[in-house]
C-alpha cells in the first residue's frame, strides 16, 4: 500500500520554522528513500543469487526496521507536518507494521518457504520500489522540482505495484493464520475482512490523486502549447 504524503502541510509559520520543517522533512525523505533502495538492491541482488527462499535471510531484518521507521510518518501527521489526514497514515502504516511483525516476525518459516518466500519477495519488491519513487518524487519537490518521467512513475507504477505488493500481502496473512489456528486464526481473518476493502479504498484514494495531478498538468500542457 501507498505511504503518507510526507510533504510539508502548508500553515501559517515564521520563515525559520518553516524552513526548519522542510529541511527535516528533506532528511526524512533522503534517508528513508536511500533506506528502501538498499532494500530493492538487496532483493534484486539476492533472488537471482540464492533464491526465494533465502531473501529474508538477507534482507529480513534490514526491512524490518526500515518498515518500521515509517512509524514516524504517524507522528508527522499527528503534528500536522505533512499534508496526510492522521486516520489515512495509520492505515497506510498499520498495514505494512502487520506484515513485517504478527506475520513474518512471529512466522518465519512462511517467509523462507519455497512457495510462500516468492510472495515475501514480490511484496518488498513493490514495497520497495514504490517507496524508491515515493520518497525521490517527495524530496525533489521539496528542493528542486520534479523532473516529468518521476511524476510520471509516482501516478502510474501503481497501477502495476499496488495489485503485486497487495496480493502478496494478502497470501501471506492467509497463510500465517493457518499457521496459528484457533483465535490466532479468527484474528486473522477479522484483519483480512478489514484488510481488503482498506486496499481498495488506498487504491482509489491513489487513482483520484493522480487524476488531480493530470488535471493540474493540462493548462501547462496547454499553455506550452500555445
Amino acid at each position: 500500500m501507498d505511504r503518507a504524503n510526507t510533504q510539508p502541510n502548508p500553515t501559517s509559520q515564521s520563515p525559520d520554522s518553516q524552513r526548519l520543517k522542510t529541511q527535516y522533512l528533506s532528511l526524512y525523505n533522503l534517508v528513508s528513500g536511500l533506506l528502501w533502495l538498499a532494500v530493492l538492491g538487496r532483493v534484486l541482488f539476492l533472488v537471482p543469487l540464492v533464491g526465494f527462499e533465502h531473501v529474508y535471510e538477507g534482507v529480513g531484518e534490514f526491512a524490518k526496521w526500515t518498515q518500521t521507521l515509517m512509524l514516524l510518518e504517524v507522528v508527522h501527521s499527528a503534528l500536522g507536518l505533512i499534508r496526510s489526514p492522521l486516520p489515512t497514515a495509520l492505515m497506510q502504516v498499520s498495514s505494512r507494521i502487520l506484515l513485517v511483525y504478527p506475520v513474518v516476525t512471529w512466522h518465519p518459516e512462511i517467509a523462507t518457504s519455497s512457495f510462500y518466500s516468492i510472495f515475501y519477495s514480490t511484496m518488498l519488491f513493490a514495497w520497495s520500489v514504490t517507496e524508491v519513487v515515493r520518497y525521490s518524487y517527495f524530496l525533489l519537490n521539496l528542493k528542486f522540482g520534479v523532473p516529468g518521467f518521476l511524476t510520471w512513475a509516482r501516478y502510474n507504477l501503481f497501477f502495476v505495484l499496488y495489485p503485486v505488493g497487495i496480493t502478496s500481502e494478502v497470501i501471506l496473512i492467509w497463510k500465517a493464520g493457518e499457521l496459528e489456528g484457533g483465535y490466532g486464526a479468527w484474528a486473522r481473518w477479522v484483519v483480512l475482512a478489514i484488510y481488503v476493502p482498506g486496499a481498495h479504498i488506498l487504491y482509489t484514494h491513489m487513482m483520484a490523486q493522480r487524476r488531480k495531478v493530470i488535471r493540474g498538468k493540462a493548462p501547462e500542457r496547454r499553455k506550452a502549447a500555445n
